[in-house]
């Protein structure tokens, strides 16, 4: 008849395990180590760690203080456009934000030199209505006019 093999197996002492993998670590790790330790004199050199330090010891009252802050009418609609222009912002094409983006220094300069220059006359004026560049402006400028107007009309209905 079979024979039952004897299976001793030698308890696992996980602690000696986790002693060996800290010895080992200073070797292993060191330029991480010490990326770490001038990180922390940092922020300790700073004062962000007090900073860190007391905030966590004083973390329930920190948390009321914001919650009542957030409690607000102001904080709950600042939230709201804060949300609503963040859709806004992500359904503009990354193309048109980059041109709109580049005009504005364009257009800041423009309005420098403008204000340091003398008034145009009537000829000026012509001669800046005639330009193609500000008729593609106003038509953008139209278009979105056009689209709030239609937006406001619907709401009021």
């Amino acid at each position: 008849m079979a024979q039952a093999i004897p299976l001793d197996i030698a308890p696992r002492d996980v602690r000696q395990e986790l002693m060996r993998k800290l010895e080992q670590a200073p070797a292993e790790h060191a330029e991480a180590l010490l990326s770490s330790l001038e990180t922390l004199q940092t922020l300790h050199d700073s004062g962000v760690l007090e900073i860190v330090k007391g905030a966590l010891g004083s973390g329930e009252r920190v948390l009321e203080i914001v919650v009542r802050a957030m409690n607000t009418p102001e904080a709950i609609r600042a939230t709201r456009n804060a949300l609503i222009l963040v859709k806004v912002f992500g359904s503009i094409e990354p193309e048109l934000m980059e041109k709109f983006a580049a005009a504005v220094p364009d257009a800041l300069a423009g309005a420098a030199k403008a204000e340091a220059s003398e008034a145009p006359g009537f000829w000026g004026i012509l001669k800046i209505f005639r330009s193609e560049n500000l008729r593609h402006g106003l038509s953008v400028v139209n278009s979105l006019l056009e689209a709030w107007g239609k937006n406001f009309s619907r709401n009021t209905n």
